[in-house]
């Protein structure tokens, strides 16, 4: 587990142990479920629907063998069935908001009793869009709930009459590998529900997709050239983890995603030119599209990697790139290279 995750659900935890500090818990409760659902949101805005329903790890063991979609579909049906079935007795956010039909979901489970290929077409029937916002609903839904929750609400037990509610939910499988949850569920308090479907058992899957995406974003890099449109070094950036490279569908960069088609500008104009990138380009020293946008700092920098190719070819300027990291600590290349795109390509030259 991430560490730093770890702390922090371990300090919400201790908090929740006492009724002088339980405001407090789940005020950073609240919170740390925002952060850990950023990340989902940072994966749904950054990759193409296929990414969705792939698995990498297929046979691995862990929750990082199955796919992005099932990851997400996983968690929150768990926690609105939990939520709302057996805390707010009241119903769930996939029929209330008729989430069934949007998400084009074949089953109303948890997913549990789901294997192999099992998993891998059922997320590609999945709308990604409308799972998220699924997803971004029972986060909400539940967090009302959490905040509206006293110290004394943590203790309560959970009858017969419950369990008989969820069988007849038929919301999850009579699966071996499912049904079992009924019980774990049941067996625990508000404060044990509390401590994983609404908390540990979002970092333990949030991980796996974090380990899925990184993933497929190598393997999308796999044997492309990691020289980007734009002039940048998609082997030396720092948003490796996340970006397969603008010459694949794991575009991640935000010239692409929040662009129209999530087609980067630098990227559509090449293409309508028929050439490789923008260093082939005569009108590059004066282009203000895409990446070269002048409020992008970076945009100067990357113009003078742009032409640095142009002159000494990619070969060359990967070496540059790695040198440059050799030489100096940094993230962003224009930390070293200014915002002068003349000056910076002196600099690229003094550093050959």
């Amino acid at each position: 587990m991430d560490k730093s995750w770890a702390d922090k659900n371990k300090e919400i935890q201790a908090l929740l142990a006492k009724e002088a500090t339980f405001k407090e818990a789940i005020k950073k409760l609240l919170e740390f479920r925002g952060e850990l659902f950023q990340q989902i949101t940072w994966i749904v805005e950054a990759y193409p629907d296929e990414a969705f329903y792939q698995m990498p790890f297929a046979g691995a063991k862990g929750y990082h063998s199955k796919t992005l979609a099932y990851s997400i579909w996983h968690i929150y049906r768990i926690e609105d069935i939990v939520a709302h079935e057996m805390i707010a007795g009241d119903e769930q956010i996939l029929f209330r908001e008729g989430f069934l039909e949007k998400t084009a979901s074949p089953i109303i489970t948890t997913g549990n009793e789901l294997k192999g290929e099992e998993i891998a077409a059922f997320s590609e029937k999945l709308n990604v869009k409308e799972l998220y916002l699924y997803a971004k609903a029972v986060k909400e839904s539940t967090d009302q709930i959490l905040s509206h929750l006293q110290y004394k609400d943590l203790k309560k037990k959970f009858t017969d009459e419950t369990k008989q509610k969820l069988v007849e939910s038929k919301c999850v499988s009579e699966d071996e590998n499912a049904y079992w949850l009924i019980d774990y569920w049941c067996g625990k308090d508000v404060k044990g529900l509390m401590q994983m479907p609404f908390s540990r058992h979002w970092i333990m899957h949030i991980e796996a997709m974090l380990r899925i995406k990184d993933r497929l974003c190598k393997l999308a890099r796999k044997g492309t050239d990691p020289v980007a449109i734009c002039g940048l070094s998609c082997s030396h950036c720092f948003l490796g983890a996340w970006c397969g490279g603008c010459r694949t569908a794991y575009n991640t960069c935000s010239c692409a995603i929040y662009s129209a088609g999530r087609i980067c500008p630098n990227v559509k104009c090449c293409k309508e030119k028929n050439i490789d990138a923008c260093y082939e380009c005569g009108e590059l020293e004066t282009c203000e599209k895409g990446f070269f946008v002048p409020s992008n700092d970076g945009a100067n920098a990357a113009k003078a990697q742009s032409l640095y190719i142009r002159k000494y070819g990619k070969k060359e300027f990967l070496k540059i790139q790695t040198r440059l990291h050799e030489k100096f600590e940094f993230q962003k290349v224009q930390e070293i290279l200014g915002q002068d795109y003349k000056e910076a390509l002196r600099i690229l030259e003094e550093n050959r």
